[in-house]
């Protein structure tokens, strides 16, 4: 399945769309191709201030447009510029809920030119559903979203 997947990444990828539609078109894929996937979207440096904004996403409306870094999983992911997965949110300390059907959530960072410029944000209704699968896949699309920027 994830070379599939892969297949339709790149599809997008050179599909000549804008960035933004781009962006959402991966979303979209991701979101309706992987069951376990209920949210996805992508959060990018918001200019020289220490805070990520919300850019394209698929999944139920959040208020979570700006997210402090250090703050929540993503905000943890900007600092750390590690993949951070999370089997059960509720076990986590530093959680913001984005709907209380999530269960489970997965940040992996986009870095451009050696540095972090952003994240792709993936939000689950299951208990623990991500798999090294999953992370080689979002790895993936993260590497393909440098490439765009």
């Amino acid at each position: 399945m994830i070379e599939l997947l892969k297949e339709e990444i790149d599809h997008i990828f050179k599909s000549n769309e804008s960035v933004e539609d781009t962006l959402y078109n991966v979303c979209k894929l991701l979101h309706d191709k992987v069951a376990h996937y209920n949210w996805v979207g992508f959060y990018f440096n918001n200019g020289d201030k220490p805070e990520l904004k919300l850019s394209s996403y698929v999944g139920a409306p959040t208020d979570h447009i700006i997210i402090p870094f250090g703050k929540g999983i993503c905000g943890q992911v900007a600092v750390s510029n590690n993949t951070f997965v999370v089997p059960d949110v509720y076990a986590q300390d530093n959680y913001l809920a984005c709907s209380i059907e999530t269960k489970a959530e997965i940040v992996i960072p986009i870095f451009k030119d050696g540095k972090n410029i952003g994240q792709i944000d993936i939000d689950s209704h299951q208990v623990n559903p991500f798999t090294e699968e999953d992370e080689t896949l979002l790895k993936y699309v993260c590497k393909k979203v440098s490439q765009i920027l």
